[in-house]
């Protein structure tokens, strides 16, 4: 799959089959839209296109009242090819694209730059300045734009409506089986290990850390994990997502959100420093707790040993 920042100069495109949409978690719904994308292009003849906006248009207009993230921009782009889209167009959301108008949008950027020869779009979506594009907008210009069109209904499970707000709330929750359900797989995330302040280590308990840009993560919390990516299977291991509140609850680390895993069973060919600068996988598969603050170092290392037995608690009971 090519991914593009950015519009792409139109030579380096084909003529295509383009969905448009933020397709946070690339959800069961997301899934199903991007088959019959893909099944439309085949019949077509044409190359597969996904657009999605950076940062997403609420965060642009309101980031303190934004939807929570579900995935990072790695990996709904990873989750994105493998549903076999061939091109991938991460478009920023800034003043001029929520300024354009609806029939500049669909001229100029669909059109003109992504030579859209068929449009599939859900069926509640709106775009352009003050969301005053709609499907009958779409299909008003379809002629003139020499592109097909279609509507995809949403994707229902067990009578409800698969989404992403649906898929927040299972894991702001802790329902992480739920949550796997309406993604249809395993909720994870992935991210470059960095260094850290080491603090793990003093307490004999190092940790793979990776930063998001992101303030509001979906899922925040100690996590019971699987780590893929450092060795030739997984790593049991458990994870604080969020915020660390441990030991400054007044800071909650500057709003930073920091995943930071320990790994139980930790490869020894690797050494101490075998992770940084390694991009790792890692599963949430229970919940544990909400993070926690504590009065001190030794509180918290009974904390950690505490989250620690629970997960091997876990893997026991469960391999």
């Amino acid at each position: 799959m090519h991914i593009f920042r950015g519009l792409p100069h139109s030579a380096l495109l084909q003529p295509c089959a383009l969905t448009i949409g933020n397709f946070d978690g690339v959800h069961l719904g997301h899934q199903a839209m991007l088959r019959e994308l893909k099944k439309e292009a085949d019949a077509r003849g044409l190359a597969t296109c996904v657009m999605t906006f950076a940062p997403h248009p609420r965060e642009y207009f309101s980031p303190s009242t934004a939807p929570k993230r579900i995935s990072t921009l790695r990996d709904k782009a990873t989750a994105i090819k493998a549903c076999g889209i061939d091109n991938l167009v991460i478009l920023p959301f800034n003043k001029q694209v929520a300024s354009m108008s609806p029939e500049s949008f669909v001229m100029d950027i669909l059109v003109g730059s992504l030579q859209t020869k068929f449009l599939l779009i859900g069926d509640d979506f709106k775009f352009g300045a003050k969301r005053a594009g709609d499907f009958s907008l779409l299909s008003s210009l379809a002629g003139q734009a020499g592109y097909g069109l279609a509507a995809m209904p949403s994707v229902e499970s067990n009578g409800i409506r698969v989404s992403s707000s649906l898929v927040r709330k299972a894991l702001n929750d802790g329902r992480l089986g739920d949550a796997a359900a309406l993604l249809g797989r395993t909720y994870s995330i992935s991210g470059h290990v960095i260094h850290g302040a080491k603090l793990g280590r003093t307490l004999n308990v190092p940790t793979l850390n990776i930063a998001f840009k992101h303030q509001h993560p979906a899922a925040a919390g100690i996590f019971v994990v699987l780590v893929e990516g450092l060795s030739d299977k997984p790593l049991r291991g458990v994870a604080n997502f969020g915020t660390r509140p441990a030991l400054d609850p007044s800071d909650v680390n500057g709003g930073r959100v920091l995943l930071e895993t320990y790994c139980i069973d930790w490869p020894a060919a690797l050494g101490r420093e075998g992770g940084y600068g390694k991009i790792v996988h890692v599963e949430l598969l229970r919940k544990l707790h909400d993070e926690l603050a504590y009065d001190g170092l030794e509180s918290l290392k009974a904390g950690i040993s505490s989250d620690i037995a629970l997960a091997k608690e876990y893997f026991q009971k469960n391999t």
